[in-house]
C-alpha cells in the first residue's frame, strides 16, 4: 500500500531570491535519495514560503520490494580449489550478496558449473528509509549559510520545527535538538500553530492559518488582485516577472493594495521614480491608459485586508522619504554645468592599479577614434563620440547617481539632454553601459554601440594588463560579459574587427598616454583568444552543430564577424549534396600538407606543370583568390571540387623531382589558405 509524505522543514524568513532553487534542491536530492532506496513512488510536490521549505511525496510505498531471485557467481574451477577449498572469488560472490558459502550451489551451464546462491531478503520499510531525510537536510548548499546556537551544523536560516508526517504516522527524523513531528506553524501574525492528523491535511490546513503553501497559488493570488485594481482604476501596469517571483515569495498571504505620491514628483526622470518604487520598496509602478507614468504604486503585503489603510498611509510615508531626497539631489545636480562633474572625474579611480576615470575616458576616445578610421563611419557620428567619450563618465560624480548607483548612465542621458547636447551623445551617455547582462538590449545607436566597444576594449586591455585576469572559476571584474558584449555589439552592427591584428596596434598607441600598465607580448594574444571565447558561446547560444563551431574556431581567422559568416555558411550547407565531398576533397588537402610539413613559402611555378589538371587548378584558385563573401567562396569550392579530385587522379604529389614536388604542394597549400577562411574542415562530421 501506498501512502504520501509530508516534510517540511520551518525556518525563519529565508531571502526570496533563495526559497525557489532550495526547495528544487530539497525536491531533487530527495527523489534522488528514494530512488537510490528503491522506494517506488509516484511524483514530489513542492511548496515553499518565506517560512518553509516543503515537499510532498505522493503515493510512496511503504516498503522496498521484496528480492527473491538466484545470483550467478564464477565458475566452480574458480570458486574451489583442486582440495574443495573455497576461494576468495567465492566469498566474495557471496559476502557480496549479503550471505555465505554455505549459501552457494552449483548448477551447470552450457557444459561448465557455476556457483549460484538463492537469494531472498525482505525490503526494507519506508518509516526507517526515510529517517535518512536528515542527511538530505545536512547535504543542502546554498548562496550563504548560517549557524546558530553553539552547534556547527550550517544551513540558509535557522531551523525551528519539521514536519514528517508518512500518511498519519510521524517519521522522527532529527536535527540538531529538534525532532519532526505533525505540528507546523501557520502565518506569523495571523495564524496559530496547527496539529496535522494526516499528510494531505497540509495545504488545507495552512490556509485556514493564512498560510497559502503553494508559490503558483499565491503568485496567481497576486496577479488576479492587481488585475481587478488595474481594471478598476483604468490603469496600466507593465510585465515585470522578476519582480513578481520576488514578492510571491515575500509573503505567505498576499494581499494587493495601491499606494500615491505627490504628482510634484513627477517632474522627476522616470527611472528614478520607478527605481525609488520598485527597487528600493518592491512596488509596481502604475501607468495611466496611454502609457504615461503616474503617481501611483501598487504593492503587496504579508497578510490579509485588516488596517490595510494604515499600511497603504506607511507604504506611502516611506516612498515620499525617498523621493524628497531624490528630488534634492535632482535639484542639486542641475545647478552646476557638466564640465563641473567631467573635472572631478580626475579624482575618481577608475582602479587603484589602471589610474583615474579621466585617464580612461582619455583612452577610449583613442581607442574610438581608431575604430573611427577603420570602419570609416560618418563625419557626425565621428563629431558626436568625440564629445560623448568627454562626457561619458561625468553623472558618477552626481549626487543622483551617489543615492542610486543603478542609474548611471541613465542619469548622464538626462542630464545631457537638459544641459543641450545632441540626442545622439546624450543617448550614447546611456547606451555605453549596454549590453549590462550577457543578453541584455544593445545599444540602439552607432554612437552608443561605438563608445561602448570602446570602453569595453579598454576595460580588457587595462586589466589584463594589471594582471587581473579572469580564472577558470573567478572573474570578478565580469571580463567576460564586457567580451561578449563587445562580440554581440560587433555582430550586430556588422563592424569587422581581427583582434589579432587590431590589438597590438590599440595597445602600442596607448603606451604613451597613459601610466597604466599594459599587456605585452603574448598577453595581447590571450586577450585576442579570451574574445575569440566568446564567439564560441555567441554561437552555442545561437544553435549552431557543434561541429561547425569547432571548425570555424580552429581556423586562424580573428574577425568575428568572418567567423560568424563561415558558420553561416557552413550550417546553410550542411544537409546539400554537395558539401560531402567538397569537404572531403578539402581535408584530403590538409592531410597531405600537414604530412608533408609543408610551410607554404614556395610560390606556384606555372613552367613546372606537367599535366592539363595543373593549370585548370592553378587558374580555378586564382579567380577565388579576390572573392571576398565567404557564401561565394563555398560555391567557388562546390565548383572547383571536381577539378581538385582531377588533380589528384592525374598527379603524384610526392613527385620524385623535388621542384615539382614542392610546386604541387605550393598549390595545394594555396587551396588551403582559402579554405581556412572557411575553418578547419577536418573537424566537420560529414555522413
Amino acid at each position: 500500500m501506498a501512502k504520501d509524505y509530508l516534510f517540511e522543514i520551518g525556518t525563519e524568513e529565508i531571502p526570496a531570491h533563495v526559497v525557489p532553487r532550495s526547495v528544487k534542491q530539497l525536491a531533487d536530492r530527495t527523489r534522488k535519495f528514494l530512488k537510490e532506496n528503491g522506494l517506488k513512488f509516484k511524483d514530489i510536490k513542492t511548496f515553499s514560503t518565506p517560512r518553509r521549505l516543503t515537499i510532498l511525496v505522493e503515493d510512496l510505498a511503504e516498503k522496498q520490494d521484496d528480492i527473491d531471485e538466484v545470483k550467478k557467481g564464477p565458475a566452480k574451477k574458480i570458486a574451489q580449489d583442486a582440495d574443495g577449498n573455497w576461494t576468495k572469488a567465492a566469498q566474495g560472490f557471496a559476502r557480496g550478496q549479503g550471505m555465505t558459502t554455505d549459501d552457494i550451489y552449483f548448477e551447470e551451464l552450457k557444459g561448465t558449473e557455476y556457483a549460484y546462491v538463492h537469494v531472498q531478503k525482505e525490503g526494507k520499510k519506508a518509516s526507517d528509509i526515510l529517517l535518512g531525510m536528515s542527511d538530505i537536510i545536512k547535504a543542502m548548499t546554498f548562496p550563504t549559510k548560517m549557524r546558530w546556537d553553539s552547534n556547527d551544523f550550517e544551513f540558509v536560516r535557522p531551523i525551528h520545527w519539521l514536519v514528517s508526517l508518512f500518511g498519519s504516522d510521524v517519521i522522527p527524523v532529527k536535527i540538531l535538538d529538534i525532532t519532526a513531528g505533525r505540528k507546523t506553524q501557520g502565518h506569523r501574525f495571523l495564524g496559530d500553530s496547527v496539529v496535522l492528523a494526516n499528510a494531505d491535511d497540509y495545504e488545507d490546513a495552512l490556509k485556514d492559518q493564512y498560510v497559502i503553501a503553494n508559490a503558483e497559488e499565491r503568485k496567481d493570488m497576486i496577479v488576479n488582485q492587481m488585475n481587478e485594481l488595474v481594471k478598476k482604476n483604468h490603469w496600466q501596469i507593465k510585465p515585470d516577472r522578476d519582480l513578481l517571483e520576488e514578492v510571491t515569495y515575500l509573503v505567505e498571504y498576499p494581499t494587493v493594495f495601491a499606494g500615491s505620491f505627490d504628482e510634484k514628483y513627477l517632474n522627476i526622470p522616470d527611472e528614478v521614480l520607478i527605481t525609488s518604487m520598485k527597487d528600493n520598496q518592491r512596488y509596481f509602478e502604475v501607468y495611466d491608459e496611454n502609457g504615461k507614468l503616474i503617481n501611483h504604486f501598487i504593492a503587496v503585503r504579508n497578510g490579509n485586508k485588516d488596517y490595510l489603510d494604515n499600511i497603504i498611509s506607511g507604504n506611502e510615508k516611506v516612498l515620499v522619504a525617498r523621493l524628497d531626497d531624490a528630488q534634492f539631489f535632482y535639484d542639486e545636480d542641475r545647478k552646476y554645468p557638466l564640465s563641473h562633474f567631467v573635472d572631478r572625474l580626475k579624482n575618481v579611480s577608475f582602479h587603484d592599479k589602471i589610474g583615474s576615470m579621466a585617464e580612461k575616458m582619455q583612452r577610449v576616445r583613442m581607442i574610438g577614434d581608431y575604430l573611427v578610421k577603420r570602419w570609416d563611419l560618418p563625419e557626425n557620428v565621428v563629431t558626436d563620440f568625440d564629445r560623448a567619450s568627454e562626457l561619458y563618465k561625468f553623472d558618477l560624480v552626481t549626487q543622483m547617481v551617489g543615492e542610486f548607483a543603478e542609474l548611471q548612465g541613465v542619469m548622464g542621458m538626462h542630464y545631457a539632454r537638459l544641459a543641450g547636447e545632441d540626442e545622439e551623445v546624450s543617448v550614447a551617455i546611456k547606451e555605453h553601459y549596454m549590453p549590462a547582462t550577457a543578453e541584455g538590449p544593445l545599444p540602439e545607436t552607432t554612437v552608443g554601440s561605438l563608445l561602448s566597444v570602446a570602453d569595453k576594449i579598454d576595460t580588457i586591455i587595462t586589466f589584463f594588463g594589471a594582471g587581473m585576469i579572469p580564472t577558470s572559476s573567478n572573474d570578478p571584474y565580469a571580463l567576460r560579459r564586457y567580451a561578449y558584449g563587445i562580440v554581440r555589439i560587433l555582430l550586430n552592427e556588422k563592424w569587422s574587427l581581427p583582434f589579432n591584428e587590431v590589438l597590438p596596434e590599440i595597445i602600442n598607441m596607448l603606451g604613451g598616454v597613459t601610466p597604466a600598465k599594459l599587456p605585452k607580448g603574448d598577453s595581447e594574444q590571450e586577450i585576442a583568444d579570451f574574445i575569440r571565447d566568446r564567439v564560441k558561446q555567441y554561437l552555442q547560444k545561437n544553435k549552431f552543430k557543434y561541429d561547425i563551431v569547432d571548425a570555424v574556431l580552429a581556423s586562424s581567422q580573428q574577425d568575428p564577424s568572418q567567423i560568424l559568416a563561415a558558420a553561416n555558411v557552413l550550417q546553410l550547407h550542411h544537409d546539400d549534396e554537395e558539401f560531402k565531398p567538397v569537404v572531403e576533397s578539402l581535408t584530403r588537402i590538409n592531410n597531405i600538407l600537414k604530412k608533408a610539413k609543408f610551410n607554404g613559402k614556395v610560390d606556384v611555378d606555372e613552367s613546372l606543370f606537367v599535366d592539363n589538371s595543373e593549370t585548370e587548378l592553378y587558374a580555378g584558385v586564382q579567380n577565388l583568390q579576390n572573392i571576398e563573401s565567404l557564401a561565394d567562396l563555398y560555391q567557388g569550392f562546390v565548383h572547383l571540387q571536381p577539378v581538385i579530385d582531377q588533380y589528384f587522379e592525374a598527379n603524384m604529389i610526392m613527385d620524385k623531382d623535388e621542384n615539382v614536388k614542392n610546386n604541387r604542394l605550393a598549390q595545394l597549400y594555396a587551396v588551403s589558405e582559402l579554405a581556412d577562411r572557411l575553418g578547419d574542415l577536418s573537424k566537420l562530421v560529414i555522413k
